[in-house]
């Protein structure tokens, strides 16, 4: 019996704007079922036993050692893997920040789902995760603290800014660990997928096609296809898709055009197409996106300023 048809209630997930994070250890009978998805990230880290995961048409099994993450916006479900006997894994809700999409991306599988594998460094990993939870409950008096061996069941919400921003920065930490692996792989690509990489990112919001692409690196459509995919895990018109969004996110960062003309400039011709991809791979629409840009920064320009370190100090 797959999780997915299991008649399990539908779950809700905490608010896009908090970061959670805990420490659980399942027995049989364990599942989460969010018909509507989640709102915010959901990264999890399996210590023990084992659980299956379903996002979308997406599905993955999660042993030890291995990091599997949850986009928002996609119908998902989660529980221990029958005749597992339990699961114990970490896991963290969150808003990602946006480079932890690129490096996530060699491990995407579909429907938001990424399967990491097992990541390199356990014991760092571990530690990074046990600095989180203590860092979701810093007041801002005094060093953060160190914590005790946390206990399975254990969860901690970070509110202050300074409790989130160290929070987010431990499971920064754990992302970039985990998708390390991807940078070492990209040497053996074959030379001719590596070029039509290079084709797209060089101008993603360029009429390409896998037609267009295949005759960049002289080869036929299909043969391209099957290799390009064979290789990085995801289509052409896949990657292509992901590299416009990519596209995308940067100039919302770094420019003020109207959205419909970064739609247009990363190669959208529906601007409301645009808007929905969007809204699905980062959690948020294209406006709202850009408006959390800037509250951030402006959030980092006054985190050293006296009134932004006794609102920290009274957080709870």
């Amino acid at each position: 019996m797959h999780a997915e048809e299991l008649p399990e209630p539908a779950a809700p997930s905490p608010p896009p704007g908090l970061v959670t994070v805990g420490r659980f250890d399942q027995g049989p009978g364990y599942r989460v079922n969010r018909p509507r998805g989640s709102d915010s990230w959901l990264f999890t880290w399996t210590t023990g036993g084992r659980g299956r995961l379903r996002q979308g048409a997406a599905r993955t099994a999660a042993g030890a050692g291995d990091l599997v993450v949850l986009g928002p916006g996609v119908p998902q479900r989660y529980a221990v893997e029958p005749g597992a006997g339990h699961w114990a894994f970490w896991w963290a809700h969150c808003q990602a920040r946006p480079s932890w999409t690129g490096w996530l991306r060699p491990y995407a599988l579909d429907d938001g789902l990424y399967a990491v594998g097992p990541a390199p460094a356990p014991e760092r990993i571990e530690a990074a995760f046990r600095r989180m939870l203590a860092d979701a409950r810093w007041t801002g008096d005094g060093p953060p603290p160190e914590g005790p061996e946390p206990a399975p069941g254990e969860v901690a919400v970070a509110h202050g800014t300074a409790a989130r921003e160290l929070s987010l920065c431990s499971l920064e930490e754990i992302v970039l660990l985990a998708a390390a692996r991807a940078e070492r792989r990209r040497p053996d690509l074959d030379a001719r997928v590596r070029h039509a990489e290079a084709v797209i990112a060089a101008d993603p919001g360029a009429p390409h096609t896998v037609r267009s692409l295949a005759g960049a690196v002289a080869l036929s459509p299909s043969r391209f296809a099957h290799l390009f995919t064979e290789q990085l895990g995801r289509s052409p018109m896949r990657a292509l898709r992901e590299a416009r969004l990519l596209h995308a996110a940067r100039l919302l960062e770094a420019t003020d055009l109207p959205v419909e003309r970064v739609a247009a400039a990363s190669g959208f011709t529906s601007a409301f197409h645009f808007s929905r991809v969007f809204r699905q791979r980062y959690g948020t629409p294209p406006g709202a996106y850009r408006q959390g840009i800037a509250r951030s920064a402006g959030d980092a320009g006054d985190a050293g300023g006296p009134a932004n370190a006794r609102e920290a100090a009274g957080s709870s």
